[in-house]
């Protein structure tokens, strides 16, 4: 049978492809998510500006902390929505294995990024949390309960729904 191509077929195709894209890749998230049992919320940690975070008064709204590294494809590719997400809601990022402050700094400014990031130098932060893809991306609610946890890449209109949710 030689079926012809409309624009109903193509339009159906396409979505019938994004459908199982999304489902398939919700899977993988699933699989990859890390078994965290670390309080995010009992660290102090100095940022890249040598500014001291206590994490704990983040409590109260939502937080987003993001694992990123600047070695990542992805994460370069996800910077942006990170960037968007930060003018609105609590961001804390934590940049894996990716050299000094002074190059952290110097990344930053040169993507016209400014939000927070921790600089994790040598991964023990990112084991402590178990994360071992990049980017991973923790959603707290504002009582300090770790409720999403995305493994790649997520839009900035997925991790804003989520936060609303939780705001």
């Amino acid at each position: 049978m030689n079926q012809k191509w409309n624009l109903k077929i193509i339009v159906k195709e396409i979505l019938s492809t994004l459908v199982l894209f999304f489902i398939i890749s919700l899977i993988v998230n699933y699989i990859r998510k890390p078994d965290i049992k670390e309080d995010i919320y009992a660290l102090e940690i100095d940022d890249i500006n040598n500014q001291k975070i206590n994490f704990h008064s983040y409590k109260g709204r939502p937080l987003l902390v993001h694992f990123w590294a600047t070695w990542c494809p992805t994460c370069k590719f996800e910077a942006a929505n990170i960037q968007n997400l930060s003018a609105s809601f609590q961001v804390l990022s934590i940049a894996v294995n990716s050299g000094t402050n002074e190059k952290l700094q110097a990344y930053m400014k040169s993507h016209d990024f400014n939000y927070t990031v921790i600089n994790d130098s040598n991964g023990a932060l990112a084991k402590r949390f178990n994360i071992g893809a990049y980017p991973t991306t923790l959603i707290y609610s504002g009582t300090g309960e770790l409720k999403f946890t995305e493994v790649g890449y997520s839009t900035t209109l997925g991790l804003k729904g989520r936060l609303k949710l939780l705001d």
